[in-house]
């Protein structure tokens, strides 16, 4: 019998001793608060009340069963249309509540979603529920079965529905888009369906078909990014995060400060402060100064990439690496061809000890890449008889890139 069945008290780990028992530590009182994917409560949500209005007013007949209309948020990342979405999102939903009316509410990220049938089966699902009879199994079935069983969730179970599509232009087409919009219209649902599509990409829009612009009509919201005060806002709305004391005075109107020169990103200005706080417990220190930001600024960054390459292939981390090896042994061109890419990306994979993939599915690879910021493209013209040829740069720090993993595949390029 060991010391719990007996019921002794054992002696504390010392392993975590500086746990306490609300799961926080010496830095941390409440970390959750500091989280990308924490949802604030409406005062704590800082220079979006006119987004936040905009968006209710479009959505808001959902609250009574009436058709809402769909609408398309722009804007950096960090700039809190996700934020605003879900925030809208959640309220509507508890007005139906109060007004006896079944309102369906999800959010898929299109980043992880893997194609069509992935993001349906998301929504069916997250707001499936055990009375409606229906079965959502993770695959097995095709992409029209996941819309009819979806179909039949929302026909037994909801008035109607509010169906955030976040990152939407990562879908590849819009299929998705066009079916969802359609669907009551096409009499598959008695249930109206309004859609809030989340891009960073400003002429989104303009890759849609005709068909399914007239759907979603011409209800668009532009979130520009947030300035130094607002940013300094938002850090001080989260400070309880921290226990008194901890947080040195000038720390948050620093990590404002860098993050509105560099970005306006509220995303990235939380996930700093998160990791110098994390700086000062790993090292046993009991505050946290402003020479920690600096400290953990590249590790910020590294989270941020791998944040938006993970529901990438493994191959596209592989022409990061070719990039960030070029980059690093590059005097003053950034820049690179295709061609070269490609050479580095093969001794890339031979350390990785994986096959390579064709010419033309790396050039995919790349476009992608570019789609998300992470590598800028440019088309050259190589002059009289010789054509054109695409060139390359990491928008990156190569050490950023590196950072992604324990063991990166640092090759020498020069052999």
């Amino acid at each position: 019998m060991d010391g719990n069945e007996s019921g002794d008290l054992e002696e504390p780990d010392e392993l975590f001793q500086t746990v306490d028992e609300t799961g926080g530590d010496d830095i941390f009182a409440n970390r959750e608060l500091l989280n990308i994917d924490h949802v604030p409560d409406e005062n704590r949500i800082v220079g979006r009340d006119k987004h936040i209005t905009e968006l209710a007013n479009e959505v808001g007949p959902a609250v009574t069963g009436s058709p809402p209309n769909s609408v398309i948020l722009y804007g950096k990342t960090g700039s809190g249309k996700s934020l605003v979405a879900n925030h809208v999102m959640e309220r509507a939903r508890n007005e139906a509540d109060r007004r006896g009316k079944r309102l369906a509410t999800v959010t898929v990220d299109c980043a992880q979603a893997k194609g069509e049938a992935d993001t349906i089966q998301t929504i069916a699902e997250s707001i499936n529920k055990p009375s409606s009879g229906v079965k959502v199994p993770t695959r097995g079935i095709s992409t029209n079965e996941y819309y009819n069983r979806l179909w039949n969730i929302l026909n037994q179970e909801y008035d109607a529905a509010l169906i955030t599509l976040d990152e939407v232009d990562r879908l590849g087409d819009d299929n998705v888009l066009m079916l969802l919009s359609r669907a009551r219209e096409a009499g598959k649902v008695d249930v109206p369906i309004g859609i809030i599509s989340i891009s960073n990409k400003v002429n989104f829009r303009e890759q849609m078909t005709e068909r399914v612009k007239s759907s979603l009509g011409h209800n668009e919201t532009i979130f520009d990014p947030y300035d130094g005060e607002q940013l300094r806002e938002i850090l001080e709305n989260r400070k309880d995060a921290f226990h008194d004391g901890v947080l040195n005075p000038g720390v948050i109107p620093k990590t404002a400060a860098l993050a509105a020169q560099r970005h306006g990103d509220a995303r990235k200005a939380i996930r700093l402060l998160r990791h110098a706080g994390d700086y000062a417990k790993n090292n046993n220190i009991g505050e946290v100064t402003e020479d920690h930001l600096e400290l953990a600024q590249e590790q910020a960054e590294v989270e941020r990439l791998k944040e938006l390459i993970a529901g990438l292939p493994p191959h596209s981390k592989y022409i990061l690496y070719a990039l960030a090896n070029l980059t690093n042994n590059a005097e003053d061109n950034v820049w690179f061809r295709t061609t070269v890419i490609y050479d580095i990306y093969k001794k890339v994979c031979n350390v990785e000890g994986t096959d390579t993939l064709t010419t033309d599915t790396i050039r995919g690879l790349l476009s992608e890449l570019a789609f998300l910021e992470v590598t800028e493209s440019n088309q050259e013209h190589g002059g009289m008889g010789k054509g054109t040829y695409k060139e390359h740069r990491l928008l990156w720090e190569p050490n950023v890139v590196f950072k992604m993993d324990p063991d990166p595949a640092h090759v020498d390029i020069d052999q």
